[in-house]
């Protein structure tokens, strides 16, 4: 482990403290939304000391108040590889409702994948949706960012949500990111496709462009720069630390999710997380026994992002995705900032949005917002499932210049 990784830990250590009915609601811009995090969930948030990792300061966070009840969600990944979760393509499911028992789909014929992309006018349904089944006895939970692997092109989940057990079939919002392929050897996703489950989470420029552009075009572009950069981050005069230089490493491919399996980038990535993720254990042990519930993350100095769930054991079991989402974030090149302290991790949490509301979600499943300010915007995920309710997952980012420079009033630009 590296000395910066290790007074890191050492830091954070001394602290020891009917069918679905959907409800969509716009406020507009004349209506003020809450505040950061602890003003939208009236929950209390405290910052700790940082871990740090190369380019990575991650200030853990704990959560006051009392605890919420035992944890009943299943995870994307839990549900993938327990094959109780199944995703297709929206054009080989027959139909959004549940069959009854002792009744079967009907059977048109076997799987023929497109050789080619259809117009560009008729693909949005297609490349945009999927049909999601959850038919596990567990409430199943989706965050925005996550990748699923396979069918006519990998996919990512464009904002989280709450898919309830034993749910009927839904469309599943998504968006692209990977462009160059509309061809497939099976309509399913993940271990059902017989494909490796591969544990990703997008880096934070790709999951700001699904969250907030909702854009396939521009998520389609931050796919693109990052593969990009990511082929010069994996190049041998490239370190983790320095930002070097050197000739682009060939990956051969338009896919994210391939790009992050290629070795030379899986490496770096590795080597970019290594002061936290070779003391994975340790660190997680220390997490539980703080009781911490999120993170913030800084990147070269500059605080970007923030992930807060509703409990430890929800933080510890998306841990490792959140660790290497954010470490190939820390490999792309940007400017370099001073160094944030506590105040500053603490500052950005509690700044109010000051802006607008927008809310959607199920009946009695869930209810997702997202919060618009001028400078950073909070999307706060809530279970509204008997005996579960409450915030399951914030997540607050800083919005990059451009766009930060296109929300704020004229006179303040």
């Amino acid at each position: 482990m590296g000395t910066a990784g290790v007074l890191g830990i050492g830091r954070f250590a001394l602290l020891g403290a009917g069918l679905v009915v959907l409800l969509a609601c716009d406020h507009g811009d004349g209506v003020k939304a809450a505040g950061g995090p602890a003003e939208a969930s009236g929950v209390s948030y405290r910052v700790l000391a940082p871990i740090e990792s190369g380019n990575l300061l991650l200030f853990p966070v704990v959560r006051g108040g009392k605890a919420p009840g035992a944890d009943p969600f299943l995870t994307l990944d839990e549900g993938i590889r327990s094959g109780l979760v199944e995703v297709t393509e929206t054009g080989d499911v027959r139909g959004l409702v549940r069959p009854r028992r002792g009744f079967q789909r009907p059977y048109d014929g076997p799987y023929r994948p497109q050789t080619s992309p259809p117009p560009r006018s008729n693909r949005g349904d297609q490349v945009n949706t999927l049909v999601l089944e959850n038919n596990s006895d567990r409430p199943l939970l989706l965050l925005a960012g996550e990748i699923v692997t396979g069918g006519k092109q990998d996919r990512v989940i464009a904002k989280d949500r709450i898919v309830p057990a034993g749910s009927d079939p839904i469309d599943l919002g998504v968006f692209c990111i990977e462009p160059g392929r509309w061809t497939g050897e099976s309509p399913t996703f993940g271990a059902s496709a017989k494909i490796p489950a591969s544990s990703f989470l997008v880096q934070p420029t790709i999951r700001e462009k699904a969250m907030v552009s909702k854009d396939q075009h521009e998520v389609w572009d931050s796919v693109h720069g990052a593969i990009s950069q990511m082929a010069v981050a994996a190049s041998p005069a490239a370190t983790a630390t320095s930002g070097g230089m050197g000739n682009p490493v060939p990956l051969g491919t338009t896919s994210y999710a391939r790009a992050m399996q290629n070795s030379n980038v899986s490496a770096k990535v590795d080597e970019a997380a290594a002061p936290v993720m070779k003391s994975r254990e340790q660190v997680l042990a220390k997490l539980r026994e703080e009781h911490a519930v999120g993170v913030v993350v800084a990147v070269r100095g500059e605080i970007v992002w923030a992930d807060l769930f509703q409990d430890t054991d929800l933080l510890t079991r998306y841990w490792t995705k959140l660790v290497r989402s954010y470490a190939a974030e820390s490999l792309l090149e940007g400017e370099r900032h001073a160094l944030p302290t506590v105040a500053d991790a603490q500052k950005f949490l509690e700044t109010p949005t000051g802006g607008t509301e927008n809310s959607e979600g199920t009946v009695g499943v869930y209810r997702f917002r997202e919060l618009r300010s001028n400078r950073t915007e909070t999307f706060v995920l809530e279970s509204l499932l008997a005996g579960a309710e409450g915030d399951v997952h914030i997540s607050k980012l800083k919005l990059r210049a451009d766009r930060a420079s296109m929300n704020m009033p004229l006179n303040e630009r």
